[in-house]
C-alpha cells in the first residue's frame, strides 16, 4: 500500500496553489465558483483542445514536477497552435496518488505560473483529487482564432509544398537517454535532448499567422510520418518528404552519424513541432515569418495525388518507416 503523504485538503490547496493563477481573468470567478464564464473578442471563434498527460505513459514518475507542470500545459498550447489560435487560459483536472506530497504540488504549480507568464494565458478553472493509480494531469486549453479561420487536417492541396518548423526525432531520442538506452553522444547533446523530451516547445509564436498561409495543419505529436498521414486521410492527398530535408537538430545528427535509424526518428512522437501544406506562393511570405519570429521553417516535400505518406531517400528510393507512431491503444 502506498504511503499517504502529508498535505493540505482540496480546497486548501486550490486557495494556496491554484487561485493565484487564476487572479488575471475575471471570469475564473477567483476559482470560487463551479465554472468559469468566458467569451472571444468581437469577430473571432474559440478553439478548444485537450490533452492528458500520465506518469509512466507520457512522462517518467521521477521528473521534476515543474517540468511535468510544463509538459502538460505545453502540449495543449502545441494543439491550438496547430488550429491558428492564440491562446487564452485553460482548464486543468489534477489527479494526484496518495503518496504525493505538498512539496510537489507546490512545485507543479510553480511551473504552471512560469509558463503562464511565458505565453500569456491564465488558470480558468478544473478540479483536483486524489487516486490509488498514477498521477494524470489533463488540461483543456482554450484559444481564440479570427471567425471562420481556424487551421485543419482538411484542405491540403496537390501541388501545395510540405513544411515543418524546428527539428525532428529530438524527444525520442530524449526519451531513450532517459531510459538508459546506451546511446553513445555527449554529455551536451544528451542533455539537449533530455529537455527536448520533457519540455517541449509549442509554436505558439508562429502558428496563428500561419491563418491565411497555410491550407493545412498538426503538431507533431505521434511523429512525422503518423501525423502528415493525418493529413492525407482527411484532405485525400499523398505526401512525399525528403528525408535529406528533414531538419536535425545537432544532437540527432550526431545519432544518426552513429547509425541510429532516421526512420524511428521520423516515426517518434512528441516533436511538438507544426507540418503543414502551403502553396508555392507561401514561399517568400514563409521564409520571411520564419526571419521574424525565430523559429525555423523547413520545406521538406511536396502534396500529391494519393492518399499516403512516402519517405524518400537519395534517389527517390522509399525507406521503411512505422505509419502508424505512437498510439495508445
Amino acid at each position: 500500500m502506498s504511503r499517504k503523504a502529508k498535505r493540505s485538503g482540496e480546497f486548501e490547496l486550490i486557495a494556496k496553489y491554484f487561485a493565484p493563477l487564476a487572479k488575471s481573468e475575471p471570469g475564473a470567478l477567483g476559482l470560487k465558483d463551479d465554472a468559469a464564464c468566458l467569451k472571444p473578442r468581437p469577430g473571432h471563434d474559440l478553439v478548444l483542445t485537450a490533452d492528458a498527460i500520465v506518469a509512466g505513459v507520457h512522462f517518467l514518475p521521477g521528473d521534476p514536477p515543474d517540468m511535468v507542470a510544463k509538459k502538460a500545459l505545453r502540449v495543449n498550447l502545441s494543439d491550438l497552435a496547430a488550429k491558428g489560435a492564440v491562446p487564452r487560459g485553460y482548464l486543468l483536472t489534477l489527479t494526484l496518488p496518495c503518496d504525493v506530497d505538498e512539496a510537489w504540488v507546490a512545485a507543479f504549480a510553480k511551473g504552471l505560473k512560469a509558463d503562464q507568464a511565458i505565453f500569456g494565458i491564465t488558470l480558468l478553472g478544473g478540479d483536483t483529487t486524489t487516486t490509488p493509480g498514477v498521477m494524470t494531469a489533463n488540461i483543456t486549453a482554450v484559444g481564440e482564432v479570427p471567425h471562420g479561420k481556424m487551421l485543419m487536417r482538411r484542405g491540403a492541396q496537390a501541388g501545395d509544398d510540405a513544411w515543418v518548423t524546428g527539428t525532428i526525432g529530438d524527444a525520442v531520442l530524449g526519451l531513450k537517454v532517459l531510459k538508459g538506452d546506451g546511446l553513445d553522444l555527449s554529455k551536451t547533446h544528451r542533455q539537449s535532448l533530455i529537455a527536448r523530451y520533457r519540455v517541449p516547445e509549442p509554436r505558439s509564436a508562429i502558428g496563428p499567422r500561419l491563418v491565411g498561409l497555410a491550407h493545412a495543419c498538426i503538431d507533431i505529436s505521434d511523429g512525422l510520418i503518423a501525423d502528415l498521414g493525418h493529413i492525407c486521410e482527411v484532405s485525400k492527398v499523398g505526401i512525399e518528404i525528403a528525408v535529406r530535408d528533414v531538419p536535425l537538430s545537432p544532437a540527432v545528427a550526431a545519432a544518426v552519424e552513429r547509425g541510429f535509424d532516421i526512420g524511428e526518428l521520423l516515426s517518434g512522437g512528441d516533436d511538438y513541432e507544426l507540418a503543414f501544406a502551403a502553396p508555392a506562393s507561401a514561399r517568400r511570405p514563409l521564409l520571411a515569418l520564419a526571419a521574424e519570429t525565430g523559429v525555423a521553417l523547413t520545406r521538406i516535400g511536396r502534396v500529391v495525388k494519393g492518399r499516403s505518406v512516402s519517405a524518400l531517400a537519395a534517389r527517390g528510393k522509399p525507406i521503411r518507416t512505422a505509419r502508424a507512431g505512437y498510439t495508445h491503444f
